[in-house]
C-alpha cells in the first residue's frame, strides 16, 4: 500500500474531534449540493450522489441536513453558488499532488491554499503541471474478517476490478471508473460490509520521502484536508508508517 493510502488508513482510525467534525459535515454538504446540481436529486440514478450520501450517514448526519443540501442541489431550495475547483502542486521532496476545491469564493480559496503551500515547503503548480501523473480509479476498502479473499476475487474480478490487494488487516479493490458501480453493487449483493467506497485520482508512481520532507509534507496534507472547501486531496507519495504515525501523534 502506499504512503498515501496508509496516511488515510491510519487518520480513519483516529476520532474525529467536533470541530472537524463540523467541517466534515460543511465539506459534504457541498458535496450533496454539487453532486444533486449535475445529476438529480435522486441517488438510485445519480451514483455520485449515492456516495455523498452514504459519506454524510457514516458522519452520522442528520437527514434533515441531508435533505435541504439536495434540494439545494435540485432547485427546490434556495441555494448559495458553488464552483469546483482542481489545483496542482509538488510538496516536498517533489511530492505530485492534486487538490479537488468546492467553493463559493475562488478568489478566497486559491490564496489560502498558495499560502499553505509555500508554508510547508511547496509550491502550487499551473493546471496540467501534474494532473498527467494520476489515474481516476473506484477504490474500496474490505475489513479482512469480512470475506474471504478467493471469494471477494471471485465477486470483483467477475464484476469488472481490475486489482484485489492486501493491506494489513484489509483488502484494497481498484476499479476502472465505468465498472465502480457495478463491482460496489456486487460486494453489497453479498452483504459484506465496506470500509471505504470512493472514486478517486491515484498516482501511478510514487516517490519515496522520509525525515523533514516527509513531516513538511504530512503537515501539508494534514492542513489543506482541514480547509473547509478542500473536498480531497490526492499525493504520490510514499512514506514509513511510522513516520506517519509520528507526525498525527
Amino acid at each position: 500500500m502506499s504512503g498515501h493510502s496508509k496516511w488515510h488508513s491510519i487518520k480513519h482510525k483516529k476520532a474525529a474531534t467536533d470541530a472537524k467534525r463540523g467541517k466534515a459535515f460543511s465539506r459534504i454538504n457541498k458535496e450533496i449540493t454539487v453532486a444533486a446540481r449535475i445529476g438529480g436529486g435522486d441517488p438510485g440514478f445519480n451514483p455520485r450522489l449515492r456516495l455523498a450520501v452514504e459519506k454524510a450517514k457514516a458522519e452520522n448526519m442528520p437527514k434533515d441536513t441531508i435533505d435541504r443540501a439536495i434540494k439545494k442541489g435540485t432547485g427546490e431550495l434556495e441555494g448559495y453558488d458553488l464552483e469546483e475547483v482542481q489545483y496542482e502542486g509538488y510538496g516536498a521532496g517533489g511530492v505530485a499532488m492534486l487538490i479537488e476545491v468546492t467553493t463559493d469564493n475562488r478568489n478566497r480559496t486559491l490564496p489560502e491554499i498558495r499560502h499553505l503551500f509555500s508554508k510547508y515547503g511547496g509550491n502550487l503548480g499551473e493546471p496540467g503541471s501534474v494532473a498527467w501523473m494520476f489515474q481516476k480509479k473506484g477504490y474500496l476498502v474490505i475489513e479482512k474478517d469480512k470475506i474471504e479473499e478467493e471469494e471477494l476475487l471471485e465477486i470483483a474480478l467477475e464484476a469488472g476490478a481490475e486489482d484485489v490487494n492486501e493491506d494489513g488487516g484489509s483488502w484494497e479493490v481498484f476499479t476502472p471508473p465505468d465498472a465502480f458501480e457495478e463491482v460496489l453493487e456486487a460486494i453489497e449483493k453479498k452483504d459484506v460490509p465496506l470500509a471505504v467506497q470512493q472514486l478517486g485520482m491515484f498516482p501511478q508512481s510514487h516517490v519515496k520521502i522520509e525525515g523533514k520532507n516527509a513531516q513538511q509534507v504530512l503537515k501539508l496534507m494534514d492542513f489543506l484536508e482541514d480547509h473547509e472547501d478542500v473536498q480531497n486531496v490526492w499525493a504520490n507519495f510514499d512514506i514509513e508508517e511510522k513516520e506517519i504515525e509520528a507526525a498525527m501523534a
